[in-house]
């Protein structure tokens, strides 16, 4: 079995970036790489300043706020302090939102292609969200 996960982000929904967040912290404390690349609507949620709020899907999403579960970003971070960890922004998304490397949260690795992303997944575990 891989110990490298690899998490492609393209949802713009509370519940899907807690999901991912969530995940990507369990399996780094586990002891898995992790690699995750940040795409699409899940893009300006990583803005650090003016980033939106993630709109909730559904019920658990409108929970997850009013119930003041730990913010999707602040265990993005936590995961990535855990040191195996690597947060990509996708170039391609930060070129289309007008966004350059200072203005995305200080925990994101260097902005990446999807092609360079997808070209170091052999042999990991992928997941979507």
């Amino acid at each position: 079995m891989s110990d490298r996960l690899c998490i492609i982000v393209t949802s713009g929904t509370r519940e899907k970036l807690q999901m991912a967040a969530m995940t990507a912290a369990v399996a780094a404390a586990g002891g898995s790489d992790v690699g995750l690349f940040v795409s699409m609507n899940a893009l300006a949620f990583f803005r650090r300043e003016g980033a939106p709020e993630a709109p909730a899907e559904g019920e658990v999403g409108r929970l997850l706020k009013a119930r003041h579960a730990p913010r999707f970003q602040d265990l993005f971070a936590q995961a990535v302090d855990l040191g195996s960890v690597k947060i990509y922004p996708c170039s391609m998304a930060m070129d289309i939102l007008s966004l350059g490397p200072g203005d995305l949260l200080p925990y994101l690795d260097k902005p990446t292609g999807l092609t360079k992303f997808l070209a170091e997944l052999e042999g990991s575990h992928v997941l979507t969200f």
